[in-house]
């Protein structure tokens, strides 16, 4: 039978046991810190110090608000769906019979009218919903190494790239689920101007990626200036219906380096979302960068979405000092101002019937 005893050392009861180590060495260390024996402070909450604050917050949140509620509204804004699920859709055709296997593509116009003119630079947006790019293996379906012109990765994709990795026993460059589903499809801007022409509106296709994304991030291999025999060995994805090296004419703008592929390759977080696709530049003070009238917005359709039920669409908008339209943040705003100050005057009120009456009270004992 085991034996135990009591005794009691420095004002606390140990328990020592046969056998057994003893309690006594758990104790922690006789300090200010392990002992709780810092000091603290504590806030005291007054009507004099509550009330105020409630005011300040509402009185500074509700101007901001109405601010960039008003500078959102100022933003112009058009979407154009043109996904062709409905008869009455240009795109209808297209959507109805176009597979990622179709030889050919497919073209529509979607004729639109802009009600009033866009005077500063206009930012073309595609849109995508119920395309989930935040699925976990979505996301690591792709090999930054290869992407950065490691030489090595480019002959020997990662794993994460399976089954985007090699196709005929080739190595795909680039590899991965990301890569492979990028969105292809062409978009052309014409102006109908009051004569019935249509007059290309000119859309730029540079500067719509991050710099360091494109300039950090993403390299072609080696430092041959032939990206066809950079890439000598490899084959293009499967989705795909040109290789990487030929995404577009311009030396500056191609192979891993080309900003729409260097858009599409940052994942969005929610499964409805919008990538810049083009900018058109303003270049006369004068002359607003879009004016008010009729435009055709030209479809080269290549990426088909009934397969997931999504939806394809094209945003034009401006924007100004707090980025594209966001009405949501000025109403955050204007609602937590309102309540906080709602708040105060009741609490005001409250104090003022109640508080005196205590205090008299206290006066009177």
């Amino acid at each position: 039978m085991m034996a135990s005893g009591y005794k009691e050392e420095d004002g606390h009861i140990g328990v020592t046991a046969l056998g057994g180590a003893s309690l006594r060495g758990r104790k922690p260390e006789n300090t200010a810190f392990k002992q709780q024996r810092l000091p603290a402070w504590q806030p005291v909450l007054t009507a004099g110090s509550v009330l105020p604050a409630f005011f300040i917050i509402g009185l500074i949140f509700i101007p901001i608000g109405i601010g960039l509620y008003v500078t959102s509204n100022n933003i112009r804004e058009i979407e154009i769906d043109y996904t062709g699920e409905e008869v009455s859709n240009p795109c209808f055709s297209c959507a109805q019979n176009f597979t990622w296997n179709s030889s050919s593509p497919c073209t529509c116009s979607i004729p639109f009218y802009l009600q009033q003119s866009y005077e500063s630079n206009v930012f073309m947006y595609y849109g995508l919903s119920n395309f989930y790019q935040n699925h976990r293996r979505y996301v690591k379906s792709r090999d930054d190494s290869q992407l950065n012109g490691d030489l090595t990765s480019l002959t020997k994709p990662s794993k994460e790239c399976e089954p985007y990795a090699f196709h005929e026993h080739k190595p795909i460059a680039p590899c991965g689920a990301i890569a492979n589903s990028m969105f292809n499809d062409t978009l052309e801007l014409f102006y109908i101007d009051p004569n019935g022409s249509r007059v290309a509106v000119p859309l730029s296709s540079t500067g719509i990626a991050w710099w360091t994304d494109k300039h950090v991030k993403f390299r072609n291999p080696g430092n041959n200036a032939n990206l066809s025999a950079a890439f000598q060995g490899t084959v293009k994805p499967i989705n795909w219906r040109h290789p990487v090296y030929e995404l577009d004419t311009d030396p500056e703008n191609n192979g891993f380096i080309n900003e729409d592929f260097i858009v599409w390759m940052r994942t969005a977080a929610l499964p409805t979302f919008r990538k810049l696709y083009r900018v058109i530049q303003r270049k006369n003070s004068l002359v607003p960068t879009l004016p008010r009238g009729n435009y055709s917005l030209q479809v080269t359709y290549n990426f088909p979405v009934r397969s997931f039920e999504g939806r394809k669409r094209v945003i034009l908008s401006t924007i100004s000092w707090m980025g594209g339209k966001n009405p949501f943040l000025g109403i955050a705003y204007v609602t937590v101002g309102s309540v906080c100050f709602f708040l105060g005057v009741v609490l005001l009120f409250i104090h003022h019937k109640y508080g005196n009456k205590s205090s008299s009270a206290d006066m009177a004992n």
